[in-house]
């Protein structure tokens, strides 16, 4: 991996010339027009850069953005990785280790997640706290690489807490409705049925999601502090669960997508 890492570092750095960013964003599903506030200076096709995995969801545009948000230097996913897209976990969390080599001091995540707990309603946002890995492997299995990080990198903060403070109070600055969540991380493509959605609940998660703990396990790995923000597309709390579609987790996402837009901005501007 170290090789891969190199090789397209050196394709960036060719592009991006002396442009170091400062924050690496990675946004989720219906989350991408964020870069709409970016000053672009670079940006770079996945399917253009050696190594790096292409995004095969619908609504993300697999583009990775370099540029000036609310005048600081940032790199952005638009458009993630999952481990449904049958990507392996190294391949998903590739990008994270190139923002990190990049120079990002500080990793800003974003996902849509259904509610599992019934006062976290849809349009809600959620900042996390902590999450629970149901994925069925790890970005860090096999040998280590001490160029990247130790073998056994401790996990009892996985997120900043001073940047979920700072999340909190400029969500209710904004009068937005926002909840230190846990967030449970599934493999998906499939959304949960009824037990699933209470078996969650009963192990202690907020919101469930498919993506995001790869990332941050990788960047824990790297030693990134990690700001994860969440919106709330979907409710599987209710006992007559009805069924729901892409096309209507897109449509929430995108109306509460000001929202998670505004907290970004004004986090990053603290940092």
């Amino acid at each position: 991996m170290y090789t891969d890492t190199q090789e397209t570092l050196s394709f960036i750095h060719h592009r991006i010339g002396d442009f170091v960013p400062e924050f690496g964003i990675i946004l989720g599903t219906g989350l991408g027009k964020l870069v709409d506030e970016i000053e672009i200076q670079h940006q770079l096709m996945y399917a253009n850069i050696p190594n790096f995995p292409i995004s095969t969801v619908e609504f993300h545009s697999g583009r990775l953005i370099f540029g000036l948000l609310n005048g600081r230097k940032v790199v952005a996913m638009q458009g993630r990785l999952h481990y449904y897209e049958g990507y392996d976990m190294q391949e998903i969390t590739f990008p994270v280790r190139i923002m990190k080599l990049l120079g990002i001091k500080k990793l800003f995540v974003s996902n849509a997640s259904g509610s599992l707990n019934p006062e976290i309603k849809k349009g809600d946002l959620g900042i996390i706290d902590d999450h629970i890995n149901l994925l069925p492997d790890n970005p860090l299995r096999g040998a280590n690489d001490e160029r990247f990080g130790p073998r056994f990198p401790d996990m009892s903060r996985p997120y900043d807490p001073e940047m979920i403070a700072q999340g909190l109070d400029i969500a209710r600055n904004h009068g937005f409705s926002a909840h230190k969540v846990v967030y449970v991380s599934a493999p998906g493509p499939n959304l949960e049925t009824r037990a699933e959605y209470r078996y969650m609940r009963l192990i202690g998660g907020d919101i469930v999601g498919m993506s995001t703990v790869p990332e941050v396990i990788v960047a824990n790995h790297m030693g990134l502090p990690v700001f994860a923000i969440s919106v709330i597309t979907d409710e599987g709390f209710h006992t007559d669960l009805q069924p729901v579609s892409l096309k209507e987790i897109v449509e929430v996402a995108s109306l509460a997508e000001p929202k998670l837009t505004a907290i970004l901005k004004d986090l990053i501007a603290l940092q």
